[in-house]
């Protein structure tokens, strides 16, 4: 029998070695290892941290809730129940409690979590905690190695009734939405519509190999990327990154990415533009928060972007586009970046929704033949490998 409440500063010694018991050395988040960053969340009136402990007081599991109340949107992170208390759907309880109690607060419309996939289990205990699979992260995170995460996400009642419809997609987009459509019976209108023509794809070069193989089992590699002349000049001063970022974006509608906050930026030698980022080497992750003055100023500039970030310890780099954005999502297309997930209704303005997409590139090998794929996420799987086909295989691979 176990009992859940919430985390006190007093649990923090146990918290850490609960943590390190189930991951070791490679948790990647620093709610698990760093005492600041618990004490600051378990105190947090915004954060849900919820702990079980054993009727003898043994710790046994926790998880963590935090919210970005601005754009209404909320993350699960930090699921972890100790190995001596598996079986017993304790993750279950944890996640069940933990998203009841965020969604009961009417603050925040929807909840997202990503979970590994290197067994079936977690997507699992998400899915039948009312949260829907909506895509896949290839090579999101160095846990246990690079491993590919799966995105899920739950709402509060009547959201997904108040979407606004995007007319149109490009090309490359149709195949993630009619996953979406089979897995989570969300309607994409913009799926059965005639498509926005794609850009060209990215110059094709042998350099970096080829996959021939288009089942789950498959490794894949990508070319090697054609990059510009220009180098990025990068500054990592996470206190004058914020400043700044706060003083050119006073407004959060000017730059949409809830829960992330950036730590850094790459900018043009000669200033034309901005990028702002968040960037985790321990997680070898970075996601694009921003570009000043506008998006379209860093459009030439990806490819450098991806070199400089791989330089920075970056194997994974991920950003969020509304899926009404056509032209934003042709730059990073045409960039080498793969439409990997949707996230329906993610976006509140007014008293609609609005859908994003997430599109990620890595130009680490991807292997998915220890991923634990669900039904769930079959169709997501299905639709990454077309999608990755047509961007980096030349036409008469992704034909034959």
């Amino acid at each position: 029998m176990t009992t859940m409440h919430p985390a006190t500063s007093q649990d923090i010694a146990e918290l850490r070695q609960l943590y390190f018991d189930v991951y070791g050395h490679g948790y990647p988040v620093p709610l698990g290892s760093d005492p600041a960053v618990m004490s600051r969340l378990i105190t947090d009136p915004h954060c849900h941290w919820l702990v079980a402990r054993t009727e003898n007081g043994e710790l046994a599991g926790s998880v963590v809730v935090q919210t970005d109340r601005g754009n209404r949107v909320g993350k699960l992170v930090g699921l972890a129940v100790h190995p001596r208390h598996r079986q017993g759907g304790l993750a279950g309880r944890l996640t069940g409690a933990v998203t009841a109690d965020a969604l009961a607060t009417g603050a925040i419309d929807s909840l997202y979590t990503t979970v590994r996939m290197v067994t079936q289990a977690p997507q699992r205990v998400v899915a039948r905690n009312g949260y829907r699979p909506l895509g896949l992260l290839p090579n999101a995170a160095d846990v246990s190695g690079c491993e590919t995460l799966a995105l899920f996400a739950c709402y509060a009642d009547g959201v997904l009734d108040r979407r606004e419809q995007a007319p149109a997609v490009p090309q490359a987009l149709v195949p993630l939405l009619h996953a979406a459509e089979e897995s989570t019976g969300v309607p994409y209108a913009a799926a059965h519509a005639p498509a926005v023509a794609d850009p060209a794809p990215p110059p094709f070069s042998p350099a970096g190999g080829l996959a021939t193989a288009t089942a789950p089992t498959a490794v894949l590699t990508a070319p090697a990327a054609t990059r510009t002349q220009a180098p990025l000049e990068v500054i990592t001063a996470p206190g004058f990154v914020r400043r700044r970022f706060r003083e050119l974006f006073p407004d959060p509608a000017g730059a949409y990415s809830p829960l992330r906050a950036p730590n850094t930026v790459l900018t043009a030698p000669d200033g034309a533009f901005e990028i702002y980022a968040d960037l985790d080497p321990a997680a070898s992750s970075c996601a694009l928060v921003a570009v000043h003055p506008h998006p379209s100023a860093a459009t030439g500039a990806l490819n450098s972007l991806m070199a400089t970030l791989s330089r920075a310890g970056a194997d994974y780099v991920e950003t969020l586009v509304p899926l009404s954005d056509t032209e934003g999502l042709r730059a990073f297309l045409n960039a080498g970046f793969v439409p990997s997930a949707c996230y329906p209704a993610m976006r509140r303005i007014g008293d609609r929704f609005h859908d994003y997409v997430v599109l990620s590139r890595t130009d680490r090998q991807i292997d998915f033949r220890t991923t634990a794929v669900s039904p769930l996420i079959q169709p997501y799987l299905s639709a990454y490998l077309t999608a990755w086909a047509s961007t980096y295989l030349p036409q008469h691979e992704v034909a034959r």
